[in-house]
């Protein structure tokens, strides 16, 4: 059975930092990828980092949004099959709901990606 579990969430002052960590189970031979999506309130869910984790010759390589590169980082744990996000340097435009998410076939678009975990909540107050 297919699970990504995220946690890590919270409040936050702008400047501040925040590690997202997504314990995933059931499929990871599966997938090509890892990443993270975002949805603030009202609005649509955006693309937010993707790690390339097998199938592809940039085994590893990462993409990052404009809107958050030099700020967040992404990486993983194969040991623990964990995928983390640290946020850095956290402005209130980055409140939203947090999704970790795995795919076969990777791309920026939320409709292309086939496991989600349930979010977590991240809150950055000026």
């Amino acid at each position: 059975q297919v699970q990504l579990v995220e946690s890590g969430g919270g409040s936050v002052q702008a400047g501040g930092s925040l590690r997202l960590s997504c314990v995933a189970s059931g499929f990871t031979s599966r997938s090509n990828c890892m990443g993270w999506f975002r949805q603030p309130p009202g609005q649509p869910r955006e693309w937010v980092t993707t790690i390339y984790t097998g199938g592809y010759s940039g085994n590893g390589r990462t993409d990052y949004a404009a809107s958050v590169k030099g700020r967040f980082t992404i990486s993983q744990d194969n040991a623990k099959k964990t995928l983390y996000l640290q946020m850095d340097s956290l402005k209130p435009e980055d409140t939203a709901m947090y999704y970790c998410a795995a795919a076969r076939n990777c791309g920026t678009m939320s409709t292309t990606w086939d496991w989600w975990g349930q979010g977590t909540q991240v809150t950055v107050s000026s």
